[in-house]
């Protein structure tokens, strides 16, 4: 049945395990400790807690140049602490989701090893090798500025080897019937130890044609037997996409029927809503939303404003995208590979204004929400540290040494100790006992959007405002509507809205004690302060009461 698709209305939180909780004093964050930690994510609101590579790595990526599938890196605690975890986690209805890396390994995985020494390996077509450079070795890097090919020579090997990343991540051969069914034994393994589900990396790259000389096709048939293996398995188990696509590629993804991803990240509107919050103007967001509206009945977007990666600005216009940097990122040590921004949001936005009209956007839009950690409480950034390492400092817990995540003179990443973002200012301790504080406004906003099913399940209409700066969605749902409002401008603006519906006559502010009524004319004469935003229940609250079970 379509109610039970439990991703349709979840709220997700992104945690590194390396970053979240030391819980034995080596500098590292580990299984333990993040267990330890799981009232307080039910407390906020959470309901799945989506973890970035926590298998055993070499580090140069975050995690992400993996040398053992079926493994939990020491540093983070054994697979008996990761059982641990996931058990704990049940028992406080929260599920687990894990990054699926398989668009490649690290040069130090066994395969690798193998491959490069011996041609006659039966790893050796598990990868992807050219005897001669291919011509367009330059082309397609995603790293600009860092990475320096997709070809590498191996002296080992005596050959090239591709790789889509980083010349120590070579790519896995995901066209080889091998490497297919070993994808499929990773998943099966972790799904056994009680994941549900995987966000898979890199989508467009992990399915694309990379035999040198022949034509770039994505194969996207790939999706739907990696969906067809994943419901055998765990019939409730889902699929989130990595696919930062226009929205003429969406279908191709979800699938004409949504038998291929369950889910996929909205990059589209998540960079359209960063140029509506540099620019004041609605309509780029609003064209966004409606671009990327027709998805199959069983499909979710993934709504999110900062992740663990750049705020890749690439689906913008040159005008738009130097706008936004101009805004959010105008210093060079700021930008990254000549697309994007690697700050958090908070240092972006700077005001508290902006950025709860940025995380009420974000929880309105249609989709899932996906928070990042640290966003509940407006962490900063620390742009000392290299590339996308500069928003993937440790979680801030309290003014404690190392910001109480760990006891270590020295951690995995430093914390942020200096300034306006300091752990000594910013924490969940002192955030705890502030009634006004972001931490607390967030599980207020997120307990909001728990209550207002209709985002994630049902039909959203942008209205008419008669205002360039202000965006109105209206969801209907089992004959019950929503209606948010939100201004870009820093300026008040009056507004004069036609809901549309039976019984827009009356609307019911959901965040304070408010109402508003239609005039005459059966519009409403709504005024927003700068940075202002709305939710309204239509009609009344006594929808609680009527409202079918959903």
């Amino acid at each position: 049945m379509i109610d039970d698709l439990w991703y349709k209305n979840a709220i997700i939180y992104s945690v590194n395990v390396g970053t979240f909780m030391d819980s034995n004093g080596d500098g590292v964050g580990d299984f333990e400790g993040l267990s330890r930690c799981l009232d307080y994510l039910s407390g906020l609101g959470v309901t799945c807690i989506w973890l970035q590579p926590f298998q055993p790595s070499p580090y140069r990526d975050a995690g992400y140049d993996i040398t053992d599938y079926y493994g939990v890196d020491p540093r983070h605690g054994s697979s008996g602490d990761f059982v641990d975890f996931t058990n704990q986690a049940k028992q406080r209805g929260l599920r687990i989701i894990i990054d699926l890396v398989l668009n490649h390994t690290s040069d130090q995985h066994p395969w690798f090893q193998a491959a490069r020494a011996d041609r006659k390996s039966k790893y050796r077509d598990w990868y992807v090798w050219s005897k001669k450079r291919p011509a367009d070795y330059r082309k397609g890097v995603v790293f600009p500025g860092v990475q320096q090919s997709i070809w590498s020579y191996d002296k080992i090997a005596r050959e090239w080897y591709y790789h889509r990343f980083y010349e120590f991540q070579p790519d896995l051969n995901t066209e080889n019937p091998e490497v297919q069914t070993e994808i499929q034994r990773i998943m099966g393994y972790w799904l056994e130890l009680g994941v549900s589900g995987f966000r898979v990396d890199a989508v467009p790259f992990m399915i694309e044609s990379r035999m040198p000389g022949k034509k770039r096709v994505l194969n996207y048939e790939y999706l739907t037997r990696l969906r067809n293996f994943l419901q055998w398995r765990e019939g409730d188990a889902i699929l989130l996409g990595e696919a930062n696509v226009v929205p003429a590629e969406d279908k191709d993804f979800f699938g004409d029927e949504g038998d291929r991803m369950h889910m996929l990240f909205n990059f589209y509107v998540n960079q359209h809503m960063f140029y509506a919050l540099a620019s004041g103007d609605a309509e780029p967001v609003a064209k966004a939303i409606r671009a990327t509206q027709k998805i199959p009945e069983f499909a979710q977007w993934a709504s999110f404003l900062r992740n663990h990666d750049e705020l890749d600005l690439g689906r913008l216009t040159d005008k738009q995208r130097r706008l936004v940097f101009s805004k959010f990122g105008s210093e060079k040590q700021m930008q990254l590979y000549g697309r994007g921004i690697r700050r958090r949001l908070a240092p972006m936005l700077g005001g508290r204004p902006q950025l709860e009209l940025a995380y009420s956007l974000m929880l309105s839009v249609p989709g899932t929400p996906v928070l990042r950690y640290g966003d509940e409480i407006g962490m900063g950034d620390d742009l000392e540290l290299k590339e996308r390492g500069a928003v993937r400092t440790p979680m801030q817990w309290s003014d404690e040494p190392q910001a109480g995540f760990s006891t270590a003179p020295k951690t995995i990443l430093p914390v942020i100790d200096e300034g306006v973002w300091s752990y000594n200012l910013i924490n969940v301790a002192a955030q705890r006992c502030d009634p006004n504080s972001m931490l607390n406004w967030t599980e207020r906003m997120i307990r909001f959007r728990k209550e207002c099913p209709e985002v994630g399940w049902g039909t959203c209409t942008i209205l008419k405002t008669g205002s360039p700066s202000v965006l109105a969605l209206r969801y209907d749902w089992r004959n019950n509507s929503l209606l948010t409002l939100h201004n870009f401008d820093d300026k008040p603006t009056s507004i004069l809205l036609d809901v549309g519906v039976k019984e827009g006559d009356r609307l019911v502010n959901l965040l304070v004690r408010d109402e508003s009524r239609a005039g005459s004319n059966g519009k409403h004469t709504i005024v927003l302060e700068g940075y202002g935003y709305r939710w309204f229940r239509v009609g009344g609250l006594n929808y609680i009461l009527n409202r079918e079970k959903y």
